[in-house]
């Protein structure tokens, strides 16, 4: 009965319940927006607070940039002949390659090497080489250069073994002193700082009968470019004479010229011994 009298009501006064709805759904909109408002309110500080934090982390950023300094790598120059190529070295290495093996393992540092060797140059040539605008500007940027020069002026393929009685050999030896003095000079002249590491020849007719004749002769252009080295602040002379000298042919490769992976392996390992790590 209720219901009814209601109904009955409510069709007597269509205009006054639309008039009714039209302001709830007025309300209902205007607490939407409040509420959208708030909400975009506190978005926005949110935001504000996130972005306003972050200078804080700016030393750690300073400091990671610091640690990417302190990786910095090494760059290492090799002039020189047949040796510093590596050449009779089974796995491609050389003393070269052994040795920034050894280089990357102890320091943990990166290595840039630069390898600009010659098979079968000669002093002279060498000589010439390092006027070269852009093997001067290799050299400015190391901090390592590593040279090997001599045994082709004097073995010369192995001609070496006929004359070395003759006063030929002395001839030869003095334009090589001079040769390696200039060498020396444009070095320092391009790059003052480097550490240079000169290897110095080994014997490899120790077991011919003319050997031990020519091991005197090896000797002696040992102390000779030693002693041009010793000019030199930070040019450092590598023996390596001693190496080969009791068991020449398992450090040989096949040519019995040029050592092989085992000798070269002994020639890194002499000039690791000489680097400050």
């Amino acid at each position: 009965m209720f219901h009814i009298l209601t109904m009955i009501k409510l069709k007597k006064r269509p205009e006054r319940m639309s008039f009714m709805n039209k302001n709830v759904i007025r309300s209902i909109t205007a607490i939407a927006v409040l509420f959208c408002l708030l909400w975009l309110i506190g978005l926005g500080w949110a935001v504000g607070e996130y972005y306003a934090g972050k200078p804080e982390k700016v030393p750690e950023a300073k400091t990671v940039s610091k640690k990417v300094e302190n990786k910095k790598g090494l760059t290492i120059v090799a002039l020189g002949d047949s040796l510093t190529r590596g050449t009779g070295d089974e796995t491609g290495k050389g003393y070269v390659g052994d040795l920034i093996d050894e280089i990357k393992d102890k320091t943990k540092r990166p290595v840039q090497l630069t390898n600009l060797g010659i098979i079968g140059q000669r002093s002279e040539q060498l000589r010439s080489q390092v006027q070269e605008t852009e093997v001067g500007r290799q050299i400015q940027k190391a901090d390592i250069v590593l040279v090997t020069i001599g045994g082709n002026d004097l073995f010369r393929g192995g001609q070496g073994l006929s004359d070395f009685k003759t006063d030929e050999i002395a001839t030869i030896e003095k334009k090589y002193l001079d040769n390696l003095k200039f060498i020396f000079d444009q070095i320092r002249k391009y790059n003052s700082n480097a550490n240079v590491f000169f290897i110095g020849l080994y014997n490899p007719f120790i077991e011919l009968d003319q050997g031990k004749e020519m091991s005197k002769v090896v000797r002696q252009w040992n102390y000779d470019s030693a002693e041009v080295s010793a000019i030199y602040p930070k040019i450092v002379f590598v023996p390596t004479f001693d190496l080969f000298e009791l068991r020449v042919n398992d450090y040989l490769y096949s040519d019995k010229f040029h050592p092989n992976s085992k000798g070269y392996r002994l020639i890194a390992e002499r000039v690791a011994s000489l680097l400050t790590w």
